[in-house]
């Protein structure tokens, strides 16, 4: 059974809750395009930004991990890492009076993703390679 798609779901489900919440923030501060230099939406904006940018490489790098043979335990680490790191960034950074701590929590579980599986997949690589 795939591992993958259960944090794929999970975390296009957490897109499209940030999404949502974005749009209401547009549409109680009648915004329709941009931030219009307000705060709120400007945060909404990056948050929901932040999330899409990280996430697809970093479901994409876990796919080929899992793909390649990685074992179950390392793919669910790495799923978990995503999801709590990309939830505690969202909420983090939502916040008016931030707590920074969470931001740089959130962004050093994405980053020990997009690091572990890249480097999992370099060594799978040439482990493949030289056999």
């Amino acid at each position: 059974m795939m591992i993958v798609p259960f944090y794929a779901a999970i975390l296009g489900l957490m897109y499209v809750a940030l999404s949502i919440r974005t749009l209401r923030v547009r549409r109680r501060l009648q915004i329709a395009i941009g931030d219009a230099g307000n705060p709120e939406m400007m945060r909404a904006m990056r948050v929901h930004s932040n999330f899409s940018e990280y996430v697809p490489l970093s479901l994409l790098l876990l796919f080929f991990a899992e793909y390649t043979g990685a074992h179950g335990a390392f793919v669910h680490v790495m799923g978990l890492c995503l999801l709590v790191g990309r939830g505690v960034h969202a909420f983090g950074v939502s916040q008016v009076r931030e707590d920074y701590r969470l931001r740089v929590f959130g962004m050093s579980m994405t980053f020990a993703v997009l690091t572990a599986t890249s480097l999992y997949l370099v060594y799978a690589y040439l482990i493949r390679s030289v056999a």
